[in-house]
């Protein structure tokens, strides 16, 4: 299998810690979808990351469904199996979002900008419940939801690291620095450079 995007989306790392969690072998190619959209189009012609080129050729794309084909490929999931765990880390999945701030300065529209940033601190609001509540300690498997808010605080920290305070969420900060410090984070660590 091989997985295309850059490490420095949240979604494509996310997925290639978790298909390195669920032990399943894939190559990645570190391919941008703005700086590489001719070489993108030829694995992906929609150019949407991440991309994923099944054993049998099929290129699957959106990181929940990549997902669900690396846990069909495992045999097993990274959801909980009971019902209020499963359904709490399906919450916790979704409340870990996407920050959005890509637009060019003359493209972005401010009311959009307040929107975004208040949903934002809603959910790192929440996911620090979460936290203190359930990822005091790095579980022996992680799951989705605990693998997505690590990705998503480091990928705040990284693109837009004023829009928050760590102090103010240090339950959502300790769990992404213990996770961060695991073999499959330090094995997708985000890409900083872009080639």
């Amino acid at each position: 299998m091989l997985l295309v995007g850059m490490l420095d989306s949240p979604y494509v790392r996310r997925v290639a810690i978790a298909g390195t969690i669920l032990g399943v072998p894939f190559e990645h190619r570190s391919v941008s979808v703005f700086r590489h959209m001719d070489r993108f189009r030829e694995i992906n012609p929609l150019v949407k990351a991440p991309s994923l080129v099944a054993d049998d050729g099929t290129v699957l794309m959106e990181s929940q469904l990549v997902l669900q084909h690396l846990e069909d490929v495992a045999g097993r999931s990274l959801r909980p199996s009971a019902a209020p765990a499963r359904i709490a880390d399906l919450r916790a999945t979704g409340l870990a979002i996407e920050y959005e701030r890509k637009r060019p300065a003359e493209s972005q529209h401010q009311p959009w900008i307040d929107r975004v940033e208040a949903q934002l601190a809603t959910a790192l609001g929440a996911l620090e419940g979460i936290a203190i509540r359930d990822w005091r300690s790095l579980p022996a498997q992680q799951t989705h939801g605990s693998i997505g808010a690590a990705v998503a605080w480091g990928f705040i920290r990284f693109v837009v690291p004023d829009t928050m305070e760590p102090d103010h969420y240090p339950a959502l900060r300790d769990h992404a620095a213990r996770c961060e410090e695991t073999r499959p984070f330090l094995a997708w660590p985000v890409d900083r450079t872009t080639p």
